[in-house]
């Protein structure tokens, strides 16, 4: 199974304000950055309790008929949502292996710092964009935290925008 995170970022590595505001991203995701083609690759979204709320309040619904898994270990109300989602709890390799065993192929994790690092530090994610936006908002929530060991990546692409966006792909590399 591949799983990829896809975000943006401020260019001080901000994925959002303290109060979960990403204001300064560009509206709308701004000029097209690849987002589409890659979402248009991911069968299933995995994305956190707080993601889900944000996303939740989006017009129209952002993920489509994508499967769309909430990772909450507290009940969540589906019933206002007009895409298919499901919530999970678990370690994020027994997430995957359930995922797997039903059929998923290409996952999306997304989501604050507790998904994405989660799922990097299980040793699971083998693919990173990201778009870094021109600001520089001087604290929030950061896409990155401690790790219990070094991830090496190795570069794939970067690619400039007219606006300033700058999206960079890296492949997790194998430790030596």
């Amino acid at each position: 199974m591949k799983i990829s995170v896809f975000i943006g970022t401020s260019l001080d590595g901000f994925i959002a304000r303290h109060n979960g505001e990403f204001d300064f991203l560009p509206p709308g995701g701004g000029e097209p950055h690849g987002y589409d083609e890659f979402i248009a690759s991911v069968d299933t979204i995995v994305i956190g309790r707080k993601t889900f709320e944000t996303v939740l309040a989006m017009t129209p619904w952002p993920y489509g008929k994508k499967r769309v898994v909430v990772l909450s270990s507290r009940p969540i109300d589906f019933s206002t949502v007009k895409g298919k989602v499901e919530q999970m709890s678990g370690a994020p390799a027994e997430i995957v292996s359930r995922l797997a065993a039903t059929g998923a192929h290409h996952l999306y994790v997304d989501g604050g710092i507790t998904i994405i690092q989660n799922f990097l530090r299980a040793g699971l994610v083998q693919r990173l964009i990201i778009t870094r936006v021109p600001v520089l908002i001087g604290e929030g929530i950061p896409l990155f935290g401690a790790l219990p060991r070094d991830i090496p990546l190795r570069h794939i692409s970067t690619k400039s925008y007219p606006s300033g966006l700058v999206s960079s792909e890296y492949q997790i590399a194998e430790s030596k």
